[in-house]
């Protein structure tokens, strides 16, 4: 599954947002989210094969974090669409410009 996929199903955002502040063990996600452990576990597995996330185990516990390739790659791909929706929004602010002076 690739990031797009992974990152459309609102509970793994929650996760990433949660992951995005810090690192966590699952226990520590199902209490950020809200939802039990098998159900956390199930989307961090989608998260982690689609390279968003890694486990490091330490001591008895697996302490998942974001991998930023992933991020990067969606950011270059959103790119354009945030030149052509900057250019569009100054073109509206020059046009309402334009009329307040009128």
């Amino acid at each position: 599954m690739d990031a797009l996929a992974a990152l459309a199903e609102p509970t793994r955002r929650r996760i990433v947002d949660v992951l995005r502040v810090r690192e966590c063990t699952v226990s520590e996600l199902v209490a950020a989210v809200g939802m039990s452990q098998p159900a956390v576990s199930k989307h961090l597995r989608v998260l982690r094969e689609a390279g968003l996330v890694t486990a490091q185990t330490r001591a008895q516990q697996r302490v998942y974090r974001l991998e930023p390739g992933p991020f990067r790659e969606l950011d270059a791909w959103l790119a354009p669409y945030r030149r052509m929706w900057t250019h569009h929004l100054a073109e509206l602010e020059r046009h309402l410009d334009r009329k307040e002076e009128s």
